[in-house]
């Protein structure tokens, strides 16, 4: 096995015990809907990518201007969009991401079942539903698959991450804890310490 491909898998590897879940103390902390079974993780991540980053091999610069609903239109400037990591995530019924942000910009499809998305800022909940996609712009949030026994997938597309980042940083404990009571919501601890995923 070569050292570039045990790289990329223990990249993987953290993305699946952490992104989602920020970590494996953090992804064991979930609690199982009914019908999740025991063998299942809480949050599983899976590369599409062959590398950690893709590189484009041009310069590559990305405007992404969105306007969720209730909120005003967001623009985000990657003068260097030269990496991007991709990523399947499955989310057992009722698992919650830890609160959290990512460099640069995150295209996220629906590809199965459904995903609520809350900023910080506001606490409103927005649900994206199979077959529909949004623009994640790096800000502080956190999601939930909201079935009681479906499992949501989603295809995640990072724009501009810096080589070597990690794809997202949870907020410290007393923030997180903050955010749910403001929030009503139910995103688990993260870790002390960010890790890639």
């Amino acid at each position: 096995m070569t050292t570039t491909r045990i790289r990329r898998e223990r990249h993987w590897l953290a993305v699946g015990a952490g992104l989602l879940a920020v970590g494996l103390a953090a992804a064991l902390a979930f609690t199982f809907a009914p019908g999740a079974g025991a063998d299942h993780a809480p949050i599983h991540a899976v590369p599409l990518t062959t590398a950690e980053h893709n590189e484009f091999t041009d310069n590559v610069a990305v405007q992404v201007r969105d306007k969720p609903g209730g909120r005003p239109t967001t623009v985000n400037n990657l003068h260097d969009a030269s990496n991007i990591a991709v990523g399947e995530f499955t989310v057992q019924p009722g698992v919650w991401f830890p609160w959290h942000t990512h460099p640069g910009t995150g295209l996220v499809a629906v590809a199965q079942g459904d995903l609520v998305f809350i900023y910080a800022d506001d606490c409103v909940e927005r649900r994206y539903n199979e077959g529909e996609a949004f623009v994640d712009p790096g800000v502080v949030h956190t999601a939930y698959n909201p079935s009681d026994t479906d499992v949501t997938v989603v295809i995640a597309t990072f724009l501009g991450v810096p080589e070597g980042a990690a794809l997202a940083t949870p907020v410290d404990a007393a923030e997180a804890e903050a955010l749910n009571e403001a929030c009503g919501a139910q995103a688990p601890a993260p870790l002390a310490a960010a890790h890639d995923h």
